[in-house]
């Protein structure tokens, strides 16, 4: 079958933001306009087409990213509504890996918030483009030229006005285009038909100063169009301008900004227009990169449908309906229903099922998935999130997800025996899914612990369980997911020798741990020659090495932080295998760990608060008790104040219901991993002690 739009005229967007800037609203608006929806869902009402869980409907908040096909001035549009709670970071990972362009929202009121600079740090890590879009105009203290500001302060980026307000807060009725030099306004309350105007006079001066400073900036990236701008050529066309800006904003040196009000119908046309004009289609982004599985040589794969498939799994859902659920990008080549592909991370052999393009929860069948294109497929059983599918002549590996570490735990029991299975598939199931939630057994007390990335992330996943799985499970309290690592070089050595009748066992290794920075978390270096311990050896006491690394001496908690480098040993002509070694391994590094000064970390959070100027006082004295380090304050309109800290993750279990009655329900706030840090003497002597887990 021929693809129903050629590449050029396709976009894979993201929208991201912090919760609550009204990125699921702005969802809702573009797929009424582009004609997906004959009705417009609310977020309150939980009418949504892209929160279709009955957890997110209930919560008003995203939880998981929805996937989206739509039509707009002829280019087909694939669009993924992330979450904006942090809990639920893997979301946004993930899509962002996936996409090309992405629409950053923003609340007109709030401009910059913390998860708005997370998302915006994880789309430069990916190269993303981006365009902003100032939502909520309408509201009350709502500032366009404060949030631009706030987008060059605080993101580093570089923000151009392409549109201006046409009235603010209650006075928001449209736009003035900047490129076109003209108003638009909206002639109906559903916002369907535009009006096409000429700027008011009093609007006129500010309108020819942004203009100004929009063709400077977007001239200055184009050395053709400064050169005609400086020899006096004033007739720059709007065309010329919105392509030279296109090219800016594909190579991350401008990020155009438009505003609007997604709930009040206002802006989206524009919007729409603008990822068409701005974004760029799969062709316009860099070649895929990726490594041969077996000659380790790095590889390019172009967005070329006639080329070898490589595809990535980004995300796995459980549907109760139809199974597992795989969704994944083309990034060459081409796959169809029924067909053969080989998955490079296992070298495993895959049939695709049926293929499937997603609308939310609902499904299209297709026969057919081309290059740069999203789709879905049923009935891969060994391929799981970050991995890739491939042509089996032309194997290639992409890079990989990689996702934050869970910081918080529960101990998790079935109800009943009954419940005992049901609760295992559950969590196997959903540990599939969700590349953050981790489920092991706690070695000392036998219990199962869950790990996620916060309280709210956790309650979801129960009540998940509950009600697609059926299982009543009791939780225990949350506790904090602590680290273990070492604060000195030390050097031992484990013997690993058993005589029996055959053959014995021989393994002696000498290992020579130091601290690393904790993001590398762990090194293994070999600094023997082959005369001392085999070469085929060698990757046997690696292994035993991170197996130790799981539980540490102190609590039994993960290690991180640790370079540990094989500087001798001996081995056996015939007693010495790779299990020898493999014990040996361990016994050395944990002799050598009992050396380095092991000590125990803790997660630190970021948080930020926003309250009313006349609790300010309560909410800091009670952060302080929570041994919280405030880090600076800042006053928004309306009388509010914006409260920085950074506080340990065990101080702050609770805090929502805390804030709320300190503030009578007016304060929210927000809480992200920032770092691991050393755990203070008396809290550590507690955790050891066993009376605080």
């Amino acid at each position: 079958m021929p693809r129903e739009y050629p590449l050029e005229r396709v976009r894979n967007i993201g929208i991201i933001a912090h919760i609550d800037a009204g990125k699921t609203t702005t969802t809702e608006r573009v797929l009424f306009y582009t004609g997906r929806t004959h009705r417009m869902g609310n977020v309150d009402e939980g009418t949504t087409v892209t929160d279709w869980m009955e957890q997110e409907r209930e919560r008003g908040i995203t939880i998981t990213a929805a996937a989206i096909t739509c039509f707009w001035r002829e280019h087909q549009i694939n669009i993924i509504d992330t979450p904006g709670h942090i809990d639920f970071t893997a979301e946004v990972q993930r899509s962002l890996r996936v996409l090309d362009g992405g629409i950053v929202i923003f609340d007109a009121v709030a401009g910059v918030e913390p998860q708005s600079e997370t998302v915006w740090r994880q789309a430069d890590r990916y190269g993303v483009p981006r365009i902003c879009f100032v939502n909520k105009m309408d509201r009350t203290g709502a500032n366009f030229w404060r949030t631009v500001n706030m987008i060059r302060e605080r993101l580093a980026a570089t923000p151009v006005a392409i549109q201006i307000p046409l009235g603010e807060e209650n006075s928001f009725r449209g736009v003035v285009d900047l490129l076109e030099m003209r108003t638009i306004t909206y002639l109906d309350d559903q916002g369907v038909h535009q009006a096409f105007g000429d700027i008011p006079d009093d609007l006129m001066e500010e309108a020819r100063v942004h203009r100004e400073k929009l063709v400077e900036a977007v001239i200055e990236t184009d050395d053709d169009l400064m050169l005609r701008y400086l020899e006096g050529d004033s007739e720059i066309t709007a065309q010329e301008l919105r392509a030279a800006l296109r090219q800016a904003t594909l190579r991350a040196e401008l990020v155009p900004v438009l505003c609007g009000s997604a709930l009040r119908n206002k802006g989206i046309q524009p919007l729409l227009d603008a990822v068409v004009d701005y974004l760029p289609s799969p062709l316009e982004v860099r070649p895929v990169t990726g490594v041969h599985p077996k000659t380790g040589a790095l590889e390019e794969r172009r967005a070329d449908e006639h080329a070898p498939l490589a595809a990535l799994v980004f995300k796995i859902a459980v549907d109760p309906y139809v199974g597992r659920l795989a969704y994944f990008r083309v990034y060459s080549g081409h796959i169809v229903a029924g067909q053969a592909v080989r998955n490079a991370n296992k070298d495993k052999k895959e049939r695709i099922g049926r293929l499937l393009r997603m609308y939310a929860n609902r499904r299209e069948e297709i026969q057919e998935v081309y290059a740069g294109d999203i789709g879905a497929t049923l009935g891969l059983k060994d391929t799981f999130t970050g991995e890739t599918l491939c042509d089996a002549g032309h194997p290639i590996i992409l890079e990989s997800i990689k996702f934050p570490e869970p910081v918080i735990s529960v101990a998790i029991e079935p109800r009943t025996e009954a419940d005992q299975d049901r609760l295992s598939e559950a969590l196997q199931r959903l540990a599939e899914e969700d590349p953050t939630f981790k489920v092991r057994v706690d070695e000392n007390t036998g219990q199962t612990l869950i790990s996620g990335m916060g309280e709210l992330h956790l309650e979801v996943l129960v009540d998940r369980m509950l009600r697609e799985f059926k299982v009543k499970a009791l939780v225990g309290q949350p506790q904090v997911a602590y680290r273990e690592t070492i604060t000195r070089p030390a050097r031992a050595e484990g013997q690993f020798i058993r005589q029996t009748g055959g053959h014995g066992q021989y393994g002696h290794v000498i290992l020579e741990v130091e601290p690393l920075d904790q993001n590398k978390g762990f090194a293994f270096e070999s600094s023997i020659t082959e005369a001392v311990i085999p070469r085929e050896f060698i990757p046997a006491v690696e292994q035993g090495v991170r197996e130790a690394m799981e539980s540490g001496l102190l609590a039994g908690y993960p290690m991180v932080g640790v370079k540990a480098t094989l500087v001798g040993g001996s081995y056996h002509e015939e007693d010495s295998s790779e299990l020898s070694f493999k014990v040996a391994g361990s016994m050395a590094f944990r002799n050598a760990v009992q050396e380095a000064g092991p000590t125990l970390l803790e997660p630190v959070m970021k948080i930020e608060v926003v309250v009313p100027e006349e609790f300010i006082g309560d909410v800091i004295a009670d952060l302080s008790a929570r041994k919280a380090r405030i880090e600076g304050m800042e006053p928004r309109s309306g009388g509010v104040q914006v409260v920085r800290a950074s506080a340990p993750l065990f101080g702050m279990f609770g805090y929502a219901t805390a804030l709320r009655s300190l503030t009578q329900g007016r304060g929210t706030f927000t809480m992200e991993f920032d770092h691991y840090s050393e755990v203070a003497p008396e809290v550590k002597e507690r955790i050891l002690m066993g009376g605080w887990r």
